[in-house]
């Protein structure tokens, strides 16, 4: 079973469900909220994220997966098929059952009323599977941080509050801008120590093709980004005074932009980064989440 849950990468799924959580928090707010709605939500985005997390390993093995000297917790894959735990057809043959799995979950809300869940949900699996998957491998050509900023972000907090309410709403997609960037910011930090596999099998991602010294700006840059975000919305009067609270996760953002600048040219020096990176945009995640039905509740 640790086989399984090693090669489905099953404690990075806060990423894809983080922004679900958040979203639901939204309808809850407006009286739109229904659980079974939110759990095959759930279900259907968990399962297109490990079904993407598995064939990134298959189509990364015969690449930079199988000559990355570098490998963390983190980043270089789940290491089950460089370390013969399991073979490369039976991790493909997961990621479809996963994805299939997902387009189930998807057909059903389609016909419990959410029809347009069948376009957003075509949106998501196309990004999972072509985020590594010939012929387009957004990973690979420079498209994967701006996919992964999208899919992992606005689309789903857009997403998620459709299947609740029916509606399409700009709030509830600008609401999954600030965990766009965290999860942005995940990626980016994850390619530090693969940069010289990734280098050496073509894979031109934008620490690749800037290097990692100028990379280390842009992590800043995405780490910080989502308080600049929640600081306009509520100069601007988008949100209320509470959603300062999650400048209290700054010190976790901080500090991983200071191991960064530190280590970026080091592979086990840049560990606790890459851990507080993913515990930044837990934590941001769930302050907004929080900061919503606070304000149900007092405001």
């Amino acid at each position: 079973m640790n086989i399984y849950i090693k090669a489905m990468r099953l404690p990075f799924l806060s990423g894809s469900l983080t922004p679900v959580v958040l979203a639901g928090a939204l309808s809850f707010v407006d009286g739109s909220f229904q659980l079974w709605r939110l759990i095959l939500v759930l279900i259907g985005i968990g399962a297109l994220q490990t079904g993407a997390n598995l064939i990134n390993d298959y189509y990364d093995d015969p690449g930079s997966d199988r000559i990355n000297l570098h490998p963390t917790p983190f980043s270089g894959g789940s290491r089950v098929i460089q370390e013969n735990l399991m073979d490369s057809k039976t991790v493909r043959a997961m990621a479809i059952g996963f994805f299939f799995l997902g387009i189930i979950c998807g057909a059903w809300l389609a016909f419990a009323g959410r029809p347009f869940v069948v376009v957003i949900g075509l949106i998501g699996l196309l990004a999972a599977y072509f985020y590594s998957a010939p012929p387009l491998s957004f990973m690979a050509c420079g498209l994967g941080e701006v996919t992964i900023f999208l899919a992992f972000g606005p689309l789903i907090t857009l997403g998620t509050y459709y299947v609740m309410s029916g509606f399409f709403t700009w709030h509830a997609f600008i609401l999954g801008i600030p965990l766009g960037f965290l999860i942005a910011a995940v990626i980016w930090i994850n390619q530090f120590p693969d940069y010289d596999a990734d280098r050496d099998a073509e894979k031109r991602n934008w620490v690749v093709r800037l290097g990692r010294t100028r990379s280390v700006w842009i992590y800043a840059f995405l780490m910080l980004s989502p308080y600049a975000v929640v600081l306009y919305w509520t100069l601007a009067g988008e949100g209320s005074w509470l959603y300062v609270a999650i400048f209290l996760t700054v010190p976790l953002a901080l500090k991983a932009i200071k191991i960064v600048k530190a280590h970026y040219h080091t592979y086990d020096e840049i560990i606790p980064a890459q851990a507080l990176t993913i515990q930044t945009h837990l934590s941001v995640g769930l302050a907004l989440t929080g900061v919503i039905i606070l304000q149900k509740l007092i405001l």
